[in-house]
């Protein structure tokens, strides 16, 4: 299932790449990059869950990996480019003005 917006009570989980997540992020997001994935299942929140990447593409599939592991998850439709279109915050962790890449 996507949704173009997170669900009250979801958290944000963010799979993009390390660069992509300096570039810029949500505030509240929880940054998980789908390439560590497995290996950091502990730093996954517990309880609902939306899932985001840069389009839609990488989220889809972990949103689908952890429904199919009995989770709570969505993917954000659109992604972090959808977001940032939308007018929704994004806070940037490197130097200069954030951009969602």
């Amino acid at each position: 299932m996507a949704v173009t917006e997170v669900p009250q009570g979801a958290t944000l989980l963010d799979v993009r790449e390390d660069d992509e997540w300096v570039a810029g992020h949500a505030p509240e997001a929880v940054h998980v990059p789908m390439s560590q994935f497995l290996s950091r299942l502990d730093d996954v929140p517990e309880g609902p869950l939306a899932v985001v990447c840069r389009v839609g593409g990488r989220s889809a599939q972990v949103a689908a990996y952890l429904v199919g592991q009995g989770r709570e998850a969505v993917n954000v439709s659109g992604g972090m480019l959808a977001w940032e279109a939308a007018g929704r915050p994004v806070v940037a962790d490197g130097p200069g003005p954030a951009q969602v890449v």
